[in-house]
């Protein structure tokens, strides 16, 4: 296969080499192809120089950085798996991180040195411990590093693949181990051209990604963009107006949001909104957090029916899909099995009949493990050998899939099953609210009670009458049952950029002094 054949930047260096594959929103420094090309390789080249081959770990943690990408392929084209560290992790955090993972090599950046200087990191040897923009004291200069390399492809290139760790939002980070590529460098995975082709990626992409990049779905959708050919804007960090105001100025064609981007897009004034040229933009990708009906609803009504929606996991183990289209006559579904086949299945592991929650499995799907977790990887696992993420749900009569919550979540109150997806979307559809979480919280006479924890527009609000507004609103939607008992004011919940709430944290503080029995 020559390089004209091949599907990795590499190939687009050789044909468009002075075309943008990265561009940074702030300041707009760009990274060509032909230097994005170039970085991989010496990048490649000086993790060889390290010991590290085929199979060993890199760490990354860094922000949302001009080489954060290309570092990131410069791992993968040397067979590696490549662990995006969360930049919001504790020392410890990143420690445990890197112990788990047995990390062999750490590239970080002076803009993380306060944290970066205080790791430990005891897999890394201390010649492997790299920072970007300068260096302090047990770090080398990772600039310098690379510059000392070829600009040549390594001799024994190989496909890698990502190594992430779970968000923690239900425990302890997992470190999702999936099998290395065997492929032939260059040939993405089938799966993976199936979905760049469901979206329509290619050379003309122009994909526009306002996450960190240490989550999965930004960091590979970028990956993958780059290697199909696709220029990336990268937000250093979100902002709804810039948002808009890019997709605009690049003429974005592709991008990928989480609901809570939705949401602050939606509250900026109308004159705002509707400052923006966006016909450029043809696909809006969205997934990682249930989005409320009347939010998505909203989003198609004003960007028209370019909105798309996945379900799926940083395990890989199936893809679910929908469009705009298909959305509209089924409200709420994040769609069909694209990759996987759904299985629904109750405690004992029985299928279920159709409409009926239970717990979402996938048959068929790529195989994973939880890196040095054997346990967590059982409970993964259906008798069949199906695997699941430890989400409830249900298919309709055609086969399209609609969540409940996960199944961590889930509220047993007086042994009455109880989702907080649906009062949790109800709630953030409230105009006077910026934010949303449902929890189950001690209860003497049946275990558990329903209890929001609202996060309103104004503070200034957070009272008795706004109390009762909201515990009326939803009793005139929901089942009593479901409706919350109480409700609590925050200033901000425990979000992650992503769009991931960690319910665990705000369940804990709940919780002490009593018997946690959901995990």
């Amino acid at each position: 296969m020559d390089d004209y054949a091949q599907l990795h930047p590499g190939a687009f260096a050789a044909r468009t080499p002075d075309r943008p594959a990265v561009i940074m929103a702030n300041g707009g420094r760009v990274i060509s192809f032909s230097e994005y090309e170039a970085l991989s390789n010496q990048c490649a080249h000086l993790l060889r120089q390290l010991g590290l081959v085929r199979g060993d770990r890199l760490a990354i943690f860094m922000e949302n950085h001009p080489l954060y990408l290309p570092l990131t392929w410069g791992g993968m084209r040397a067979g590696l798996r490549v662990t995006a560290i969360a930049t919001h992790l504790s020392a410890a955090e990143i420690d445990y991180i890197l112990d788990d993972s047995a990390a062999r090599a750490l590239f970080t950046s002076a803009a993380k040195a306060n944290i970066a200087g205080t790791l430990v990191a005891a897999t890394v040897a201390p010649a492997a411990r790299f920072m970007l923009d300068g260096s302090i004291a047990g770090f080398g200069d990772l600039d310098q590093a690379l510059a000392a390399q070829p600009i040549t492809p390594i001799a024994d290139q190989s496909e890698g693949v990502e190594m992430l760790y779970s968000s923690g939002t239900t425990g302890r980070p997992k470190g999702v181990k999936k099998v290395l590529p065997e492929l032939p460098f260059g040939e993405p995975a089938n799966w993976h051209r199936e979905m760049m082709a469901l979206y329509g990626v290619d050379e003309n992409a122009i994909y526009l990604s306002p996450a960190p990049l240490y989550h999965a779905a930004p960091l590979m959708f970028n990956i993958r963009n780059n290697r199909f050919g696709g220029t990336s804007v990268i937000m250093e960090k979100f902002d709804a107006e810039q948002a808009l105001a890019l997709i605009e100025k690049y003429k974005i064609t592709h991008s990928q949001w989480v609901p809570t981007h939705f949401i602050r897009m939606l509250r900026l004034a109308a004159e705002i909104r509707g400052k923006y040229d966006l016909s450029s933009h043809k696909v809006a990708v969205h997934a990682a957090a249930p989005c409320p009906i009347d939010v998505k609803r909203q989003m198609i009504e004003w960007w028209g029916p370019i909105i798309r929606e996945y379900y799926a996991g940083s395990e890989g183990n199936g893809y679910v899909a929908i469009d705009s289209h298909h959305w509209l006559q089924r409200p709420g579904s994040v769609g069909k099995a694209l990759i996987g086949t759904l299985r629904i299945c109750d405690e004992d592991g029985a299928e279920v009949p159709t409409g009926t929650p239970g717990t979402v499995y996938f048959e068929g799907g790529p195989v994973f493990d939880y890196h040095n977790d054997p346990e967590k990887t059982a409970q993964s696992r259906h008798p069949k050998g199906w695997s699941t993420l430890g989400d409830v749900g249900y298919v309709d009569a055609d086969g399209y899939l609609f969540l409940t919550d996960r199944r961590a979540f889930t509220i047993i109150s007086g042994g009455v099953n109880i989702y907080p997806q649906e009062c949790e979307n109800l709630l953030t559809g409230h105009p006077r609210v910026m934010d949303a979480a449902v929890i189950g919280v001690p209860n003497a006479e049946f275990g558990e009670e329903v209890k929001a924890v609202v996060q309103p527009v104004d503070m200034g609000d957070a009272n008795a009458d706004l109390e009762a507004e909201l515990m009326a609103y939803c009793r005139q939607h929901l089942s009593h049952v479901k409706c919350p008992r109480t409700i609590d004011f925050v200033e901000k919940l425990p979000r992650q950029e992503n769009g991931k709430l960690y319910k665990q944290k705000l369940r804990d503080t709940y919780w002490v002094g009593h018997a946690n029995q959901i995990v």
